[in-house]
């Protein structure tokens, strides 16, 4: 795997182990850091390709340096990993730019395979937290950026696929066309539907009852 990873956690011993876990499955670390405000020097400093962030830390939080992250240097994933699973907490982070949501509670083996997909263009969740954060939007009313007829037919029923979780390639194997494609599309629509992330447009696929014509 050729992406670069930044690891970021306030827990030395944590940190050191997470270090070691993505070293063992052949994976690149660029770099640590042990709160939000060094995560933000490193990003900036190490290009790295992902940014694996803690929540809760000292100086400046990790919602706070991924929006920073995330508006200074967009061509980074942020991947936030903690221990908690409060759907607030999942919902701001996503909103701050983070493009995935790994527990700390993950067997490494899930962890690893989770984090493979990125390559993918799959966002990083488990499937438990996917299902909390589409029931949670679906609980809270409308979109201040709901769609007003803008997207065309194709995108309509990409996104659809999105809300049944499928990734890209799948998408682009139903309709006959490139991954390529698909990432065109689903910009396209993100940014038509005012969506921070692929997760957000699966949810209001599914609160919408959008399917895809097979």
């Amino acid at each position: 795997m050729s992406l670069r990873f930044l690891v970021v956690d306030d827990h030395a011993l944590f940190r050191d182990g997470m270090v070691s876990l993505l070293k063992a499955a052949g994976m690149q670390v660029a770099g640590e850091a042990g709160n939000g405000q060094e995560a933000v020097n490193e990003a900036r400093r190490l290009r790295p390709d992902v940014v694996l962030m803690d929540i809760d830390m000292p100086v400046m939080n990790g919602i706070d340096a991924t929006r920073q992250i995330t508006d200074a240097l967009p061509e980074i994933r942020v991947i936030m990993l903690t221990i908690s699973q409060e759907d607030e907490k999942l919902i701001e982070a996503l909103r701050a730019g983070a493009r995935g949501y790994l527990l700390k509670s993950l067997n490494s083996d899930e962890f690893i395979k989770l984090l493979h997909g990125l390559e993918k263009g799959e966002p990083p969740m488990p499937s438990s937290i996917t299902a909390r954060l589409i029931n949670y939007i679906a609980q809270q009313g409308s979109y201040s950026g709901a769609p007003d007829g803008n997207l065309t037919a194709r995108e309509v029923e990409l996104l659809g696929f999105l809300g049944q979780g499928l990734p890209n390639k799948a998408i682009a194997e139903q309709l006959g066309v490139s991954e390529n494609t698909v990432k065109y599309h689903i910009k396209n629509i993100l940014q038509k539907l005012n969506f921070n992330n692929r997760s957000e447009a699966a949810a209001y696929a599914v609160r919408h009852n959008l399917k895809p014509k097979l």
